[in-house]
């Protein structure tokens, strides 16, 4: 499993700023190499190629870039306020770590310097004809990367923010996250198969209140294997602790050092990350259905899509087998508990029950999702099917007007 360097790592990889920097610091490099490779070109070439142009192009190029950096920032808070209106807050996350955007604007930025250190080197004269000559086809590169970048940047801007396009971002991260977790359901440590805490074991209390973003298991492996002891997780992530809540049961270890190292392997911050947290990308999925069922939206369509979203990647589950076939147990002192179907049908089904319940399509809907989930063969999700089939259909008996209504729902209901 990914350790906890290499999760800031990534983490750090998403900021526009890192980014926008290495094409910064390329950008300046690239204008500067051309005044030491220019002693390899002929004095008489720079005179035939006409390079004395590059003046008026990087003045062009600084002054454009400028302004398109600007539109772009711009167009891009737009899309960020309109996702958070239309879909949900949670999602905008997605958007705001984008790389698409990110690689966009720093081709923009990187330009922009590019072509403000070309224009001061040449005013000062460290070029001559030779150096020119290299700029300036330089320069021609650095447009067609413009133009290249422009092009699907335009094609892009059309489609950042809309409501389809972040559920498709929703639903990807989602899945990837749970493909994740099937193909090491305990986090390649040993499963832990009761929640009661064993004898002998102390609490590892949080010591603050945050969400559990990540756990590097290696680490807490290493912290308790060492005084030949042992962890019992119990807080997974997506978690909510507090300095009262144990992220661990600790047994066979009281050495601060490695208490102190326990803690750490807990990565913890203010909100929940998609990456080992299959359950909030379904929450945040099921947090778009309930904005759309609200008075204020009223677009029931977008709740069909979306619980076709969430069947599609609840039907991933019916493949975990073949995926964890070969798990290796590497760290035998950390117990994982094991994430559960029906916590995933909770936190995705729940909300549009109650919220949809009202809604014809909706609720036939939600029926013929039930009905597909419980043909997968899995005991455990069929149960979920119909307990959440029932559920739904109480909801709808309550919150529909017509009994006609309703009699179309229960005829698509799961017998239970």
């Amino acid at each position: 499993m990914m350790s906890r360097w290499r999760w800031l790592l990534e983490i750090l990889s998403t900021r526009l700023w890192i980014r926008a920097s290495v094409f910064g610091v390329l950008a300046v490099i690239t204008a500067l190499i051309s005044i030491y490779v220019r002693v390899y070109i002929p004095e008489d070439v720079p005179r035939k190629i006409g390079a004395d142009a590059v003046d008026g192009i990087l003045n062009i190029l600084a002054s454009s870039m400028l302004a398109v950096t600007i539109f772009s920032v711009s167009t891009m808070v737009s899309a960020y306020g309109a996702a958070t209106d239309n879909v949900t807050p949670r999602a905008t996350k997605l958007l705001i770590e984008d790389k698409i955007s990110h690689n966009a604007l720093s081709t923009f930025i990187g330009a922009f310097i590019f072509s403000i250190v070309s224009i001061v080197a040449l005013t000062t004269g460290a070029y001559g004809d030779a150096g020119r000559l290299v700029l300036f086809f330089v320069t021609v590169l650095v447009i067609f990367a413009i133009v290249v970048t422009l092009l699907r940047w335009v094609e892009y801007l059309s489609r950042l923010g809309r409501v389809n396009e972040t559920i498709e971002r929703v639903e990807d991260v989602t899945a990837a996250a749970l493909l994740d977790r099937l193909a090491h359901p305990y986090l390649d440590a040993t499963p832990r198969l009761s929640a009661d805490v064993p004898a002998g074991c102390v609490p590892l209390m949080a010591d603050r209140v945050a969400y559990v973003q990540h756990i590097d298991v290696g680490l807490l492996h290493e912290a308790v294997s060492s005084s030949g002891g042992a962890a019992f997780v119990d807080a997974m992530p997506g978690k909510l602790v507090h300095p009262q809540q144990p992220l661990a049961w600790l047994r066979g270890v009281d050495d601060e050092a490695c208490l102190a190292q326990a803690r750490s392997a807990f990565i913890l911050d203010r909100e929940r990350s998609f990456r080992q947290d299959p359950r909030f990308g379904m929450a945040v999925l099921s947090e778009i259905a309930s904005r759309a069922l609200s008075q204020a939206v009223n677009d029931p369509g977008t709740a069909i899509h979306v619980i076709g979203v969430g069947m599609r990647v609840l039907f991933k589950w019916c493949d975990r087998d073949s995926l964890v076939e070969n798990e290796e147990i590497r760290f035998p002192a950390v117990h994982i508990p094991a994430l559960r179907i029906e916590d995933l049908f909770d936190d995705f089904f729940s909300p549009i029950e109650r919220d949809g319940a009202g809604t014809l399509e909706v609720g036939m809907m939600l029926q013929k999702a039930y009905g597909a989930l419980a043909l997968c063969d899995d005991a455990a999700m069929g149960a979920c099917a119909r307990a959440h089939s029932r559920r739904a259909l109480q909801h709808c008996k309550a919150a529909l007007r017509l009994e006609d209504d309703f009699r179309l729902i229960e005829a698509r209901a799961l017998e239970v």
